[in-house]
């Protein structure tokens, strides 16, 4: 195994690896807006072109968005991406769409989820060799939610983990290149949706987070219980709501997603959280910082 030299302090590298445009901006998005404004190297990696995502925002539901869906969506992961300071790569799958019905029809063949997993690590390989990322973050094992393209993402993210660093591995993918740290970003729980819900009430809000409050499952663990790692970005949650916006085609301007006004938010849950599930240098828990352990010495 080839181990990263210890990176300077003034810049490290954060590779995100996502399964669709706009996942990006709607998981961490303030985080990498933060690291790269510090002035570390901030790449998404994007593992499919969301070709079978449905448009969500009434506004976008036209002809001729439906007719140019490919082309649209990389147009607005190039503004996302732009807004959000970092730079972008393309894995090149074919989205596998979100089966529906009872039972569940097979993913379609060709697409992501069913790819042989050694074709779609070696392509993560590559560009991982390519960036050389000191830390790396992806979703867990349950793909944030059951999407077949999130679980394939998380899959074959752990997989380049280990893979990158080997050099009888995808011996044509580039020198080896050994990531330190692995995390998993976890999105809303049910303690930050209840905390938000009370200080919208407590202002005289309207919260949209009641009925979901109502029907969540008491003995379902939250994914806060495995955060281990809270990143401050308040000041960068500007940037994450333009850069989901830029996703217009998925991103109704008028949903939940922007129901809590950005000052309630810095002021109740400043933070984006991860899991910290692999680490090759030694960092103490819980952390405040994804680089934590790479910036010391």
């Amino acid at each position: 195994m080839v181990l990263a030299n210890e990176p300077p302090k003034s810049r490290l590298r954060l590779m995100a690896v996502h399964a669709h445009p706009d996942d990006e901006s709607s998981k961490g998005a303030a985080t990498m807006a933060r690291y790269a404004a510090e002035g570390h190297e901030v790449m998404v990696v994007t593992c499919t072109g969301g070709e079978a995502g449905s448009v969500l925002n009434p506004a976008m539901d036209r002809p001729e968005v439906l007719a140019n869906m490919t082309e649209i969506r990389r147009e607005e992961m190039a503004r996302a991406a732009k807004i959000l300071g970092v730079s972008h790569a393309w894995l090149g799958f074919i989205d596998s769409g979100l089966p529906e019905g009872d039972p569940l029809p097979p993913v379609p063949e060709g697409s992501f989820a069913v790819i042989p997993l050694e074709e779609s690590t070696g392509a993560l390989v590559k560009v991982i060799r390519e960036f050389r990322p000191h830390v790396i973050v992806t979703y867990d094992e349950n793909g944030g939610y059951p999407h077949p393209d999130h679980i394939r993402t998380h899959e074959i993210s752990v997989a380049a983990f280990d893979a990158a660093g080997e050099a009888g591995r995808y011996p044509d993918a580039g020198e080896p290149w050994q990531p330190m740290k692995l995390y998993y970003v976890h999105g809303f729980s049910r303690a930050r949706m209840t905390i938000f819900h009370d200080a919208l009430i407590a202002r005289g809000l309207e919260s949209p987070y009641e009925e979901w409050l109502k029907s969540w499952d008491p003995e379902k663990a939250d994914v806060m219980d495995r955060v281990t790692t809270r990143v401050e970005c308040g000041d960068y949650f500007e940037q994450r709501d333009e850069a989901l916006k830029a996703h217009a085609t998925q991103i109704d301007p008028n949903s939940r997603w922007f129901a809590v006004p950005r000052d309630l938010q810095r002021e109740v849950w400043p933070t984006e959280e991860y899991e910290l599930v692999r680490s090759l240098v030694d960092s103490t828990l819980p952390e405040d910082d994804l680089f934590a352990g790479l910036k010391e010495g």
